[in-house]
């Protein structure tokens, strides 16, 4: 039976999440704020509003999908992302919080060019954008449908300081030289279980899973990395908790020097870099 107000609603979704989603409460208000037009501050202001049949019937369809695990972000299109809004489909990764301590590692130091390896969405390529608006940025990916993703966001938000371009990793500016590299490829190896566990499941399997170590996408951007960037340029990489160890002697190993790694909200390790020496 349709419930008859938003209140009802809005319980009646609770309900309906509390056994598959650890956020039941807050992935109800925004399929119900999708499927009315309103924001879930409108929601709470006005609980008696009566429920039209039509929004029933999209907020009913979005809560099935949302039971059978489909992230809220494809549910929806959109993430927030640092301080604005993307546009998101099954094509890419969902941009989490992690990847935002990357960009601001990122910024401490500016520079006049940029590539990014694996933009996916673009959220990297575009909060560098919006930061540096004089900064020429290259951001590259394999998979074209990613690519169409990303550069609608970049329009959507009045950014023309970025070329996107297909390819594997450094194949499309095999003979540029930059200021700084920064990307979050795939990091997770083939056995361990990540990817197939929660909203994951529904991510593209490309994007996170790397080959049977985790850190084949990894050692070929530091490898590759120095023919790539101008002396004194920076490498800036995401990858797993487990991980920094081991990037951090491959930067060295690449003569790199001011090796760091910084942690995220959890206390890991999840961002790694450092400034390729001068031979001079």
């Amino acid at each position: 039976m349709k419930p008859a107000t938003l209140a009802e609603a809005r319980r009646w979704g609770i309900d309906q999440l509390a056994a598959t989603s650890p956020s039941a409460a807050i992935d109800t208000d925004c399929l119900l704020a999708a499927a009315t037009g309103l924001d879930p501050v409108q929601l709470r202001a006005w609980p008696e509003t009566p429920l039209e049949a039509a929004a029933w019937q999209r907020f009913r369809h979005s809560l099935q999908r949302r039971q059978a695990g489909e992230p809220v972000a494809y549910l929806l299109g959109r993430r927030g992302f640092m301080d604005f809004d993307l546009a998101i489909t099954p094509a890419v990764l969902i941009p989490r919080p992690e990847t935002e301590h990357l960009v601001e590692a990122a910024l401490e130091q500016p520079t006049d060019r940029v590539l990014e390896l694996g933009t996916g969405s673009g959220c990297i390529a575009i909060a560098l954008a919006r930061a540096w608006p004089d900064t020429r940025i290259d951001a590259v990916d394999r998979s074209p449908e990613a690519l169409t993703v990303a550069s609608a966001n970049a329009d959507a938000l009045g950014l023309t300081s970025i070329r996107f371009l297909a390819g594997d990793w450094y194949t499309p500016v095999a003979t540029n030289r930059y200021g700084l590299i920064v990307s979050n490829p795939p990091y997770i190896a083939d056995h361990e279980p990540e990817p197939d566990r929660d909203d994951a499941r529904f991510e593209p399997r490309g994007a996170l899973r790397a080959g049977a170590t985790g850190l084949e996408a990894l050692d070929t951007i530091i490898a590759e990395a120095p023919r790539h960037l101008r002396p004194g340029g920076r490498i800036w990489l995401e990858h797993g908790h487990h991980q920094g160890a081991a990037i951090r002697e491959r930067l060295g190993a690449q003569g790199f020097s001011g090796i760091e790694s910084r942690c995220d909200l959890a206390g890991h390790e999840r961002v790694s870099g450092g400034v390729l020496e001068d031979p001079a």
